[in-house]
């Protein structure tokens, strides 16, 4: 078989999530994301932001009323949300902070900042920011040494990031 490369503008267009709850879940990515809701029935709903068609689609054709999924298994690590800007990620941990939302991590990873929480339902999220492809470009060039990738998981201050990006100068 030959090799096939995708074309370079190939994107992940959505991520269709099966929740619980749905009016629970549209009010996380609604409410708290801050997602625009553009399509809801009795058990679906389509959010997306910058007037696409959905970015997020939830569903609870076969989960209504379950648990969320716990412990070891197969299934979706997490999905990420990127953020144009380092101020626009301090944005979405301070709407997350002043709402109480419990958050589960953080991480600098050299190619971009990363914050974790879990949705209602148990689905993981990396709420992201992007550094300049000068910070990560020798990865996709082979260049990945044992030395940087240990650097991928370097702490990352969350109240720093606050500070720095929304208090005034």
């Amino acid at each position: 078989m030959s090799t096939y490369h995708a074309p370079a503008q190939t994107r992940i267009g959505h991520i269709h999530l099966k929740v619980a709850d749905l009016g629970r879940a549209v009010a996380f990515y609604r409410d708290l994301m801050g997602f625009d809701l553009n399509f809801q029935l009795d058990s679906f709903a389509f959010l997306s932001v910058g007037g696409y068609h959905h970015h997020i689609a939830l569903n609870t054709w076969e989960s209504k009323g379950a648990s969320p999924r716990r412990g070891p298994g197969v299934g979706l690590y997490h999905f990420a949300l990127n953020y144009p800007t380092r101020k626009d990620l301090a944005r979405a941990l301070q709407r997350l902070v002043e709402a109480g939302y419990p958050i589960d991590g953080s991480a600098d990873h050299g190619s971009h900042l990363a914050i974790y929480l879990n949705d209602p339902d148990g689905n993981g999220i990396e709420l992201a920011w992007d550094r300049d492809p000068s910070y990560w470009s020798d990865w996709i060039d082979g260049q990945m040494t044992r030395e940087k990738a240990r650097e991928l998981n370097k702490p990352f201050d969350l109240v720093g990031l606050l500070r720095e990006e929304l208090e005034p100068a």
